[in-house]
């Protein structure tokens, strides 16, 4: 919906201090996360339809920092796990479904953690802190797998994250406060793949990556422009491509999952962008005459089916995304409504609850199994067949009531 909102537009409004970070459920399009200053991560699950009531009760309250939370981000492969990162220095993983904290990295970390990013298949996460260390974390063996102090040798803060072939691009600042952008392979983090020296500018340097194009968007806090690289295996490794340029400032921007976009149009990336009052779409398409499906534009996606239950994962297991063709995405002509088939893992489940798939149920429901369910359902059925039956009854009496009335009146 677009337009102007009302001032009484429904909201969630369940914590009790500012929140610092959402993050959309990868494998449910209905729940979002979030991070606050109340240092309590809540998640929340937003109607089919938007809201039409401010939503004040979240699904499940996660307790477990000591400060402010200013990272959450869901594992991109196993349902139901989220990690939150806070200014107590610590990193918990949850399991949402039972919402227990099952890790807990709290002495990696003696600075701020200005990022966390996980890999490709969420087996490793790399981290960003202001100690001006990268650091990759294998969070399950709780251990450091690689680290490289100043990566970037600035005070200001840095990003990192991972890319889909294991290394990680990262954003930071040089001595002479330059932006720079850099590249590393996490297995010798001794120097850079390659490193890039950008502007003189202040704001920090956020990105956005595309993991089916090998696409980077950056976009700098307070900036009006995006600029973007491809990255390559062949020198220099990260190619400029081009800078999207517009009046006004970001203060912030949020990305499209890839299965949103319209391939119709070759949409290849979409944002929006965060104003003072308003939010913008700004769209991405690669110009191309034919109405065909472009196949190159659009390899198999990560979907919105989880590869690993909460549990696998945690007892050790990996998976690569589940991918979807976006084929099905394409409608010929006419119609320019992009149908992406969505399955929202919350309602549609079969019969077979695991405790993971609860996330909508409070925690005790969360162990209620099968039988029980069963057991309930014969219980309705039956109360259902003996009202039924009353009712026959009831109706039979009176019938025979109204013909006794009628020969009296006679």
């Amino acid at each position: 919906q677009t337009g102007r909102i009302d001032k009484s537009y429904p909201t969630v409004c369940g914590h009790t201090g500012p929140v610092l970070d959402i993050d959309w459920c990868p494998h449910n399009d209905q729940v979002i996360a979030s991070g606050s200053e109340d240092c309590t991560v809540m998640v929340w699950q937003i109607p089919e339809n938007g809201l039409t009531l401010s939503l004040t009760e979240p699904v499940v309250v996660l307790e477990g920092h000591s400060k402010r939370v200013g990272i959450v981000a869901w594992h991109p492969t196993a349902r139901n796990v989220l990690l939150s990162a806070g200014c107590d220095n610590a990193i918990i993983i949850w399991n949402v479904g039972t919402g227990e904290a099952l890790i807990n990295l709290d002495d990696m970390h003696v600075d701020m953690i200005y990022n966390v990013s996980w890999n490709r298949n969420g087996s490793l996460i790399c981290t960003a802190s202001k100690d001006k260390k990268v650091r990759v974390i294998d969070p399950r063996k709780q251990e450091i797998v690689a680290e490289k102090e100043k990566t970037h040798e600035g005070a200001r803060p840095m990003r990192a994250i991972f890319l889909a072939d294991g290394n990680i691009f990262t954003t930071g600042f040089s001595r002479m406060s330059e932006r720079q952008l850099a590249l590393w392979n996490p297995k010798n983090m001794e120097e850079p793949i390659a490193l890039h020296e950008m502007d003189t500018s202040n704001g920090v340097l956020l990105p956005f990556y595309d993991p089916d194009t090998n696409i980077i968007y950056l976009c700098g806090k307070g900036d009006s422009s995006i600029r973007y690289f491809e990255i390559t295996d062949e020198s220099p490794y990260v190619h400029y491509l081009n800078t999207f340029s517009s009046k006004e400032p970001q203060r912030g921007m949020g990305f499209m999952p890839k299965r949103g976009l319209d391939v119709n149009k070759c949409e290849i990336a979409r944002f929006f962008k965060l104003h003072e009052r308003k939010c913008e779409p700004i769209i991405m398409t690669v110009p191309r005459k034919s109405d065909l499906f472009q196949d190159d534009l659009y390899p198999d996606t990560a979907g919105p089916e989880a590869a690993l239950e909460a549990e696998e994962w945690f007892e050790g297991k990996n998976a690569d995304p589940l991918l979807i063709s976006l084929k099905h995405g394409y409608i010929p002509g006419k119609n320019r409504d992009l149908k992406v088939v969505k399955k929202n893992i919350l309602d549609n489940k079969p019969a077979a609850n695991k405790k993971s798939d609860l996330i909508n149920a409070p925690k005790k429901a969360a162990d209620a199994s099968n039988t029980q369910n069963e057991a309930k359902l014969d219980e309705i059925l039956k109360e259902l067949k003996s009202i039924k039956d009353t009712i026959t009854n009831q109706d039979e009496r009176i019938s025979k009531l109204e013909q006794q009335m009628a020969k009296i009146a006679d």
